[in-house]
């Protein structure tokens, strides 16, 4: 090896400069970031003026609820800028955490730019075959009589696919960006306050937050009013405004492509990199976790940047727009059978929750401040209870703010009383968000039984320690499916009694009531993403501190602060699995839809005594079991090429464990990068290729056996069967693993024996099999949920 991947300034190691070479030298700005710096001040600022402008006159051309959208996002821009010259502002410690901070940075910028250039190549691709199929699709009697030709809906749908994709990747950086600038300013606070040190997180995830959702709805916006203009909307001879919705699917889709490649390849860096790091570090060295002696820990601290913050924000921003796209869809469909006279309200009504989502989440990010006294003392608090109190201050003003948007734009003359209906279907989709949180909290938490028992199990052995987390982590799918049954069926409930009904006098508001509870469950998901972001921002703060070897108290607040992090991800994921689940309900519905107006004929109903729609079925419960083995083994391989790796090292250079001699932190970051891009590729295709393939053969055979629904009935059977499975899959991963991570964390506060136990080494082995349940195949399985259900509804067209 050269000479320079040698150097290193770690803790004793302080006879020469530490550099990474293996990592960029210098940060990294994507192209659009540089040319914009490039930009003289004045004239950016002119263009930025102009650019509102133009915004702003076409929302005025749209409708007023677009422009208080405009604005509300705006000013949460504005509001976030604030928040990042707050946490920047921070001072960033000694040069030691300085130089670890930057070798973070760098290898999280480097990797970022890598992967995200792979999934671009990829999604430039997949716009052409989306073209292609537009291109030759046939068009429903709508399109035809609103004049949107073949050509032009293609054109339409390719450029929202690239948006939804663009949109997505930048929040995926702007997650990033925080939290690599964050980390070392969290872990220089925690010298200090444990108070402090959990409001710089907070701000730090509440930056993120605040941008991702505010993208998703000013994008969604702009969109929308877009196409209201240049299509004409609601003059004669042109599109319904109430089938408008419909053009905005492939925005979501670009969003749900680019988050699973960005969840797969982020996950599988953090845990290869994880789980490399703790069976040598830990079981095999008995070092502690993030030592500066072990080789792979930059690669690790590297990997909580690019697989629980880059990836995250693509996630829940896929998430987002997902959601306000279905209910839009179907907000305008109930408005079209109701003949109501302005259905502009029901369409709009996503976006409004969005924007009052934004302001409350704001004011609950704000209320969590520091203290004047910040003697490390006088600030040991919980600051999981800090978190709860911020959420349920959020939660309040929810519910106030969504009773007002359902007055404000859900009251129709029709049904006077409708509108309080639909509020009760919010405060359903609230209790429904609360109840996902308090139950993920119960069975992660290691204040809670679940987990000390399971830590308990870890007292005599590594096999009864797995034996108990996997049953927790089934048993913990019992409730949240009974909260949402219970929801879906209330929020219909309510919904069908609303008094809205067709000319037929049939009721229709059922699936709209469980469209805005939907709305409800996500009201506050600005403040959960913020709390979200929190946990890998305190987990990289820790590891900064122990390579940095700061004095144990300061690593005693940041081991607290992780373990709060490692509860409110697995509560962030949870409620990402619940609103998953009813979007997934949403987009159905919007599929049978769409397939009924383009077969011009009735499509309710999916019978799964015909056995190809049965066999449709278990192929989709059998895609979620496949997916998710190849998304654990990829963490497998790259982790046995990480251990050998490190085991090399220990013994190349038995001066590693003396700091005679500095680990090749470099090959492993190296190592890891390449095995992820590698890896990422085949669970991703499977998930986009396989509704696909199967919708077009069974539409062959239908042809050919007389059924022309056939391929879509399969697609739908498919699409039900892998939502199911795939829901209970994902809880029970992101819960067991999340449960694993918190009893280690339980044992290393000094129960049951602490570090260096054999209940300690049990309970790393728990930790290292839930490592990638809960960060690389859990989280990713929500987003391939609705990947299918946004897929299966762009694609519709050639299942017939």
């Amino acid at each position: 090896m050269d000479d320079e991947l040698e150097d290193g300034n770690l803790g004793p190691y302080a006879d020469r400069p530490r550099t990474f070479p293996n990592m960029r030298s210098k940060a990294y700005n994507p192209l659009i970031f540089r040319i914009l710096m490039g930009i003289n001040f004045r004239v950016l600022l002119i263009l930025l003026f102009l650019g509102l402008g133009v915004v702003f006159y076409i929302g005025a051309r749209t409708s007023p609820i677009i422009v208080f959208v405009f604005s509300v996002c705006i000013m949460s821009f504005l509001l976030s800028i604030y928040l990042t010259k707050w946490v920047l502002s921070k001072d960033e410690g000694p040069p030691e955490m300085v130089q670890i901070s930057d070798a973070i940075r760098d290898g999280a910028e480097g990797f970022f730019r890598t992967q995200y250039g792979t999934i671009s190549k990829m999604a430039l691709l997949l716009a052409l075959v989306i073209l292609f199929i537009y291109l030759f699709r046939n068009t429903t009697p709508q399109q035809e009589s609103s004049g949107l030709g073949r050509s032009t809906s293609a054109y339409i749908t390719v450029a929202a696919f690239l948006l939804g994709a663009l949109c997505s990747g930048i929040a995926g950086y702007v997650g990033m960006w925080v939290s690599v600038r964050a980390n070392v300013r969290v872990s220089s606070a925690a010298r200090r306050s444990a108070r402090e040190a959990l409001q710089i997180a907070v701000r730090a995830g509440g930056f993120s937050a605040l941008v991702v959702v505010g993208m998703a709805v000013i994008g969604i916006a702009i969109l929308y009013a877009t196409f209201y203009v240049w299509l004409g909307v609601d003059s004669q001879g042109s599109m319904k405004v109430t089938d408008l919705p419909l053009l905005l699917v492939g925005y979501g889709f670009g969003a749900s492509f680019v988050a699973l490649f960005a969840q797969l390849g982020g996950g599988i860096y953090t845990k290869a990199a994880d789980v490399g790091a703790d069976l040598v570090g830990k079981v095999e060295q008995g070092i502690p976790e993030d030592d500066p002696r072990n080789p792979a820990v930059i690669a690790d601290l590297v990997g909580d940047n690019v697989g629980d913050c880059a990836a995250r924000g693509a996630d829940l921003f896929e998430s987002i727009a997902a959601e306000i796209i279905s209910a839009m869809i179907l907000g305008g469909t109930m408005a079209r059978h109701c003949k109501i006279e302005d259905p502009s309200g029901f369409i709009l009504f996503p976006l409004v929750i969005h924007s009052f989502d934004l302001v409350i989440s704001s004011v609950g990010i704000l209320s969590i401040r520091g203290k004047r006294d910040s003697s490390l003392k006088s600030s040991i608090e919980d600051p999981m209870a800090i978190l709860q109190k911020g959420y349920s201050l959020t939660i309040v003003l929810s519910v106030l703010t969504f009773g007002l948007s359902t007055r404000w734009l859900l009251y129709t003359e029709r049904a006077p009383s409708a509108w309080f209906n639909f509020a009760l279907c919010g405060l359903v989709g609230i209790i429904t968000a609360y109840a996902f949180v308090w139950i993920t909290k119960y069975y992660t938490d290691y204040k809670h039984e679940p987990v000390r028992t399971l830590a308990l199990a870890s007292t005599t052995g590594h096999g009864t320690n797995i034996i108990a987390g996997v049953s927790l982590g089934l048993e913990s799918t019992a409730l949240p499916v009974l909260v949402i049954s219970l929801s879906i069926v209330s929020a219909f409930w309510l919904g069908h009694t609303s008094g809205l009904v067709d000319e037929d006098g049939n009721p229709t508001g059922g699936l709209f009531g469980t469209a805005v509870a939907t709305m409800g469950m996500l009201s506050t998901a600005a403040y959960i993403l913020t709390m979200d972001m929190f946990g890998p921002i305190a987990d990289n703060a820790g590891g900064i501190v122990e390579m940095s070897q700061q004095p144990e108290s300061v690593r005693e607040i940041t081991d607290v602060l992780d373990a709060v992090g490692n509860t409110t991800k697995a509560t962030t994921k949870g409620f990402a699995i619940g609103s998953a689940a009813l979007a997934s309900f949403l987009l159905f519905s919007a599929y049978m839809d769409e397939v009924a107006a383009f077969a011009q004929e009735p499509f309710k109903q999916v019978d799964i005594a015909i056995p190809e729609v049965f066999v449709g079925g278990l192929l989709g419960s059998m895609l979620i079991f496949l997916f998710s083995a190849w998304a654990c083994a990829a963490v497998g391989r790259t982790a046995q090429e990480v251990v050998n790796e490190v085991r090399r090292q220990f013994i190349e250079r038995p001066g590693i464990m003396d700091y005679k001699e500095k680990p090749d932190y470099g090959r492993c970051v190296a190592i890891v990068a390449s095995a992820s891009l590698r890896e990422m590729i085949k669970p991703g295709a499977l998930a986009i290729v396989s509704p696909i393939a199967v919708g077009f053969l069974f539409r062959i055979l239908g042809y050919y056996t007389g059924h022309p629904l056939l391929g879509a009935k399969v697609v739908a059977a498919m699409l039900m069967f892998a939502t199911v499975s795939g829901i209970l899959m994902a809880l029970f991963l992101n819960t067991a693993g999340g449960a694993w991570d918190n009893a280690k964390k339980y044992i290393e506060t000094g129960a049951l024996g602490g570090k260096g136990s054999e209940c300690h080494k049990a309970a790393v082995t728990g930790d290292t099999v839930g490592d990638p349940f809960k960060d690389t195949a859990g989280p990713s399985l929500h987003v391939l949920i609705k990947m299918l259900a946004t897929i299966t509804l762009v694609m519709a067209p050639i299942f017939l």
